[in-house]
């Protein structure tokens, strides 16, 4: 039974349980499968009674919108371990806020009301004269039987009463992901949309000279943190992309000179053989169910789209033309597929059934299209475009109109989706051949970030929501 939290004025409490793994530490040995622990996440929510008023929320679906300036206290610990995790929590929930483009985190040292008196209640007169919109405190707090527990508390500094408020209880190790699990609930209370913090991106780490380079696959959190490497860098390692439960990875990889698809199991370490497939051009992407993979294997000389079932292991060839068919990706409801292909002259952007059946063009403008990756959301294809020398990251619908061209440079390339179909991850190169990073941009064009990485980064790919 959960009892009701009480925090400053009168509370209800309504308890909905979830499981949260605990992110790996370290890297994971040859051969050796890693120990995973698991710590149990409990949600609690917060309640209270406020009268009606005008809701508080930004339209990200507008262009271009003006950050919203919230002020994100340092969340009250009353011993110094706490105090250190509750200042943590709050600068990584800041973070991740402030890097979407659409909140403006207010510098600390305007506060007035400190983090231990908003436990009792806010002085929103405080806030008004710093001009914070919106207003988010918490607590860190060690329990008896050693588990952590983080709450917080969102308000309407202007409408003066609570949006929202959660209590986490997880064991103490897991304080960073419940900053992106509070960031993500911050995110979509405030715009109506999934957040995306609660994620990882997988990416090919390179370093090295340009004509040997070592390339291992590399995992992170969204926000470059949590890095470790998978792979030890004896075997070249080429596009990554995760399962839908994020537990498994699929990728390819050259071993003996021969090209292998794998399949990474992120939990165990274990890496199992997919197959060998001579000629492959790409690794597979999975089906939304997970329960098969499309690929592009080249057969004399010719490139095709097949699937494959991952129970049966059986094949089954989706395209056979003249041309080059690559690049396949599914639709979310695994019912079409976008892929590229130069059956009509040149490298263009086309979807089908994903039986085969259907196959029509999209993409009409000017110079090569490839690499379409459909939204989670089913609404967009983000694409790579080469024309006059350069290269943009673009989107479009699924039949091809209002395209729309985010980003530019020399070398862009590799596009992959946020879990919530707002924001694109891609990787950049410097101009000549110059170092190589990957950054994230949201679907309005404006926002465009680094993710900072130790080495090159290349080919990146964005996981679900973890579960």
């Amino acid at each position: 039974m959960t009892h009701p939290i009480r925090f400053g004025f009168g509370a209800i409490a309504i308890s909905s349980c979830l499981t949260l793994r605990s992110r790996p530490k370290g890297g994971v040995s040859k051969g050796e499968a890693a120990t995973r622990a698991w710590g149990a996440l409990t949600a609690v929510l917060l309640l209270l009674a406020s009268p009606a008023a005008a809701e508080l929320r930004i339209d990200i679906t507008s262009g271009n919108v003006e950050p919203m300036p919230i002020a994100v206290t340092d969340f009250w610990g009353a011993v110094a371990p706490d105090i250190e995790v509750g200042r943590e929590v709050a600068r990584v929930v800041a973070a991740d806020l402030e890097r979407s483009g659409l909140f403006s985190p207010i510098d600390s040292r305007a506060f007035i009301q400190t983090p231990e008196s908003l436990q009792a209640a806010p002085r929103f007169g405080d806030w008004r004269v710093i001009n914070a919109q919106a207003l988010i405190g918490g607590k860190a707090e060690r329990q008896a039987d050693g588990r952590l527990k983080v709450e917080f508390r969102l308000w309407d500094v202007y409408a003066g009463q609570q949006m929202a408020g959660l209590a986490y209880f997880t064991t103490p190790d897991n304080w960073r992901r419940v900053a992106h699990i509070v960031a993500d609930a911050i995110y979509k209370r405030l715009t109506g949309e999934e957040g995306y913090f609660d994620s990882r991106i997988v990416y090919i780490a390179e370093s090295g000279p340009k004509d040997k380079r070592v390339k291992r696959l590399a995992i992170m959190d969204q926000d470059g943190e949590n890095h470790r490497y998978l792979t030890d860098g004896r075997n070249l390692v080429l596009t990554p992309r995760f399962s839908p439960s994020t537990q498994e990875i699929t990728y390819l990889s050259y071993y003996g000179k021969r090209p292998r698809v794998y399949l990474f199991n992120i939990d165990t370490g274990q890496q199992e053989v997919l197959g060998d497939f001579p000629g492959m051009t790409f690794a597979p992407r999975f089906s939304p169910d997970g329960n098969r993979v499309i690929m592009s294997m080249a057969h004399n000389g010719n490139s095709d789209i097949y699937s494959m079932d991952l129970r049966t292991r059986k094949q089954t060839r989706l395209t056979n033309d003249p041309s080059i068919d690559t690049s396949p990706s599914y639709s979310p409801d695994g019912k079409m597929v976008a892929f590229n292909s130069d059956r009509g002259g040149s490298q263009q952007l086309y979807v089908m059934n994903a039986n085969g059946s259907g196959v029509t063009r999209v993409s009409f403008g000017k110079g090569r299209y490839g690499t379409p990756v459909w939204s989670p959301r089913g609404d967009l294809i983000a694409f790579t475009r080469m024309a006059d020398g350069q290269f943009y990251i673009g989107v479009m619908r699924p039949d091809g109109s209002g395209e729309r061209l985010l980003t530019e440079g020399y070398l862009v390339e590799g596009p992959t989706w946020a879990p919530n179909g707002r924001v694109l991850s891609f990787f950049r190169q410097a101009s000549g051949g110059g170092a190589t990073r990957v950054y994230t941009i949201d679907l309005t064009g404006y926002n465009e970030r680094e993710v900072i990485t130790p080495l090159d980064a290349s080919d990146p790919a964005w996981s679900p929501l973890i579960p």
